[in-house]
């Protein structure tokens, strides 16, 4: 097995403190898309965490919303639960509050806390499978560990 790249093992290893077993796989084809990602795994596409970085629009606030592959984003509901209106961040917003690039950005790791919303429909999935830092490079998780590690309102997102 290959090495991890730095961004990837910097997942891989505080996956570790935290106190978890889950391992990063990083393919040598894209996981960038959640179809990809999807492919890669061997998964439903619902199954993909999809880590989206919107902004408060007055406060400029990093709002991180994890939700399911097969779903878009409300941005009128997570303006409600925000309080205030919502924009979808620029690249160099996200790689500034994450660390990381857009298309790797994982649901843990990040440079700032974040008020985070975690898609109801991951409840129906027994693992998950979320980006580790890089366009290629993902792992897979139980559903109930997403919500504990990352802290997420349980909420609809779509």
């Amino acid at each position: 097995m290959n090495p991890l790249s730095p961004s990837a093992q910097k997942i891989q290893n505080l996956l570790k403190e935290l106190g978890y077993d889950y391992v990063v796989i990083e393919h040598a084809e894209s996981t960038r898309t959640a179809q990809e990602a999807a492919n890669r795994a061997g998964c439903e596409l619902g199954q993909i965490v999809k880590s989206l970085i919107f902004k408060g629009k007055d406060s400029q606030k990093p709002i991180l919303v994890l939700t399911s592959g097969a779903n878009r984003v409300d941005e009128k509901r997570i303006a409600e639960y925000a309080g205030e209106p919502i924009v979808r961040a620029d690249a160099d917003f996200v790689r500034t509050v994450t660390g990381f690039a857009i298309g790797g950005v994982p649901p843990i790791g990040h440079a700032q806390k974040m008020e985070t919303y975690l898609d109801e429909d991951f409840l129906q999935y027994q693992t998950v499978w979320a980006a580790a830092g890089t366009p290629n490079a993902i792992f897979e998780l139980r559903t109930n560990d997403l919500q504990k590690m990352t802290g997420g309102k349980v909420a609809r997102v779509k």
